[in-house]
């Protein structure tokens, strides 16, 4: 979704088209309205490319309960799948394929909402990847998360004519307590130099937009620091790419992660960071109460 305003803006508006939904295990699905808009489509699965089987997935305060997708499914996980035939509307669920080449029980790593059905056969939304997780205490945040965060700080930037052509993040341990760390890649249009104080407002916005958990460790726990943008020169995910194709990534398949945890990929975003900046204040959190009837 980061990338849609880009292509709407050079492609003067012409309809972006996403006809199916592939991975190189296997092609999984078709999207039978390829006009609609980016933001709503669905993919209808054939069951003929593979036998697919769902995982139910929970969400504890707006983000998946696994920071990690180990290759193989537990016992109790097998016990959960869910036939394409059993799906229910509106919930969401980790894709697990058995293909013809060999596969068996292959978590893809993919989570996908049920959008609705063609006739009987349910069509699907994709959500996110599973495995994309920033944590530092109990705070687990997922991509569709950070996506928003950074959305909504995006807005910061448009007075001066500024987008972020590309970002990533962090969750940087060796501080304490430990914090956020993202890197931005901007585009800048305008002539306008931007504040620091825009920039900080910027990681103000973010914090505000994370979910009640990573709140909480920042303003009651204290056991998370102020969320940090670091600003990096242009080209820097470019040599991120390069990097990633030199140690054997698929320059056909390659994505720019939104969370890194390779040592040596954060010292190479760190050495191109040509300034930093941090969360002015703690985000606004109210710890819940009960309240209490005079009759109980």
């Amino acid at each position: 979704s980061q990338y849609i305003p880009i292509l709407d803006y050079y492609s003067n508006n012409l309809p972006l088209v996403c006809t199916m939904y592939a991975s190189s295990e296997c092609y999984f699905g078709v999207n039978l309205n390829p006009l609609c808009k980016p933001s709503e489509v669905s993919y209808t699965l054939i069951p003929t490319m593979c036998y697919f089987e769902f995982l139910p997935v929970h969400r504890n305060n707006g983000v998946t309960n696994s920071p990690n997708v180990p290759k193989s499914l537990t016992e109790k996980e097998q016990q959960e799948l869910v036939d394409l035939v059993d799906v229910k509307l509106g919930h969401e669920y980790e894709l697990v394929v058995t293909t013809y080449s060999g596969l068996y029980r292959y978590r893809v790593g993919d989570v996908l909402r049920v959008a609705g059905f063609k006739n009987k056969a349910p069509q699907f939304n994709f959500i996110c990847r599973k495995n994309v997780v920033l944590s530092i205490d109990s705070d687990k945040t997922d991509e569709v998360e950070l996506q928003n965060a950074v959305k909504n700080a995006v807005n910061h930037l448009m007075p001066f004519d500024a987008t972020i052509s590309e970002y990533t993040s962090y969750a940087d341990t060796k501080t304490i307590p430990g914090h956020y760390v993202l890197f931005w890649e901007l585009s800048l249009n305008g002539s306008t130099p931007i504040p620091p104080s825009v920039f900080e407002d910027c990681c103000l916005t973010i914090e505000e937009s994370l979910n009640s958990v990573y709140r909480q460790g920042r303003v009651s726990d204290k056991s998370i620091g102020p969320l940090e943008i670091k600003i990096v020169e242009p080209g820097t995910f470019d040599k991120l790419m390069d990097y990633a194709i030199s140690l054997g990534a698929s320059i056909n398949q390659y994505k720019t992660p939104r969370c890194v945890k390779f040592a040596p990929i954060v010292e190479l975003m760190n050495s191109r960071a040509v300034s930093s900046y941090f969360s002015p204040k703690c985000p606004k959190w109210v710890p819940g109460h009960k309240k209490w009837n005079n009759g109980d």
